[in-house]
C-alpha cells in the first residue's frame, strides 16, 4: 500500500525571478486613458497582448476609489493586458487597489513598462543581448512585424503604413517609410538603423517622434540611425 507524502518533501518553495511590466497612469479618467492606449498601442492586438502588468500609482496624484481602479483594470483587459497587481502609491491607494481585487506588490517584483499613458515611463536597460529575426520580403502597408525578445533585420522595403517593432535594435537595409519602434519593452540602448531614412514615426523605449515634418537634408532619404539621448530622440546621419 502506498503511503501519502505528508512530510516536508511533499513540496518546496522556489524563486522564479518574476518581473512584471507596470502601467503608469497619470489620470484615473478612463476615457483619456483609452485614447492614449489606442494611440500608443495602435489597436487591440499589439506587441504586449497577453502580458501581465501591475498598475503603478507613483505618477497618479489623486487617490482613486476601488471602483475607479476596477474601471482601469477592465480597460486594460479590453486591450489584451492582464492586470494582476498594484505597485507604489500611498496607503490609501494601495487599500483601494486591494478592494479592487489587486495584489499589492513589493518593489523588486516589477520593472518599468512601455505602455504608460499618457506620461512616458522610466525606461529599463536590458543587459542581455538578444536573438535576431531576419525578414527578407517587403513589409507592406498595413502589415506589422514584431521581433519579440529579439533584434529585427529587414532586408527589403518597409512601406508607408507598415510597422516594424523589436525589443532590441531594428536594422532596415532598404527604404524605411513606415513606423519603426525599437526597444519596445524599455531597452533605452536600442537603436534604429536604415540605409534610407523616410520613416513616418520612430520610437525608442516608448519615446517617439513623428516625422511628418521635413527631415534635414543630411538624413532625409540617406543612411541614418535613431537613438535615445537623455530621454530625447536623436536622428543622425550614418557614414557607410
Amino acid at each position: 500500500m502506498s503511503r501519502s507524502r505528508t512530510d516536508a518533501t511533499a513540496f518546496e518553495f522556489k524563486s522564479i525571478g518574476l518581473k512584471l511590466l507596470t502601467f503608469v497612469p497619470a489620470t484615473a479618467d478612463t476615457t483619456a486613458l483609452e485614447a492614449a492606449l489606442q494611440e500608443k498601442l495602435g489597436g487591440r492586438e499589439h506587441m504586449l497582448t497577453g502580458d501581465q502588468v501591475a498598475i503603478d500609482f507613483n505618477q497618479l496624484p489623486q487617490c482613486p476609489s476601488a471602483l475607479e481602479i476596477s474601471s482601469i483594470v477592465n480597460l486594460l483587459r479590453q486591450f489584451g493586458l492582464k492586470p494582476i497587481g498594484a505597485y507604489g502609491g500611498n496607503d490609501a491607494q494601495q487599500r483601494a487597489a486591494q478592494e479592487a481585487g489587486l495584489v499589492v506588490l513589493a518593489d523588486e517584483t516589477v520593472s518599468a513598462a512601455t505602455v504608460s499613458a499618457p506620461a512616458a515611463p522610466a525606461p529599463v536597460v536590458v543587459a542581455e543581448r538578444i536573438p535576431t529575426m531576419v525578414i527578407t520580403k517587403p513589409v507592406r502597408t498595413g502589415q506589422q512585424v514584431y521581433a519579440k525578445g529579439a533584434d529585427l533585420v529587414v532586408l527589403a522595403l518597409v512601406s508607408n503604413g507598415a510597422e516594424v517593432i523589436a525589443d532590441g535594435h531594428i536594422h532596415v537595409y532598404a527604404p524605411l517609410r513606415g513606423r519603426a519602434l525599437a526597444g519596445a519593452r524599455g531597452d533605452v540602448n536600442a537603436r534604429i538603423f536604415t540605409t534610407c531614412m523616410e520613416a513616418e514615426l520612430v520610437s525608442i523605449a516608448g519615446v517617439y517622434r513623428t516625422l511628418e515634418e521635413s527631415l534635414p537634408a543630411s538624413v532625409k532619404s540617406k543612411p541614418a540611425q535613431v537613438l535615445l539621448n537623455e530621454d530625447k530622440l536623436v536622428i543622425e546621419a550614418l557614414s557607410l
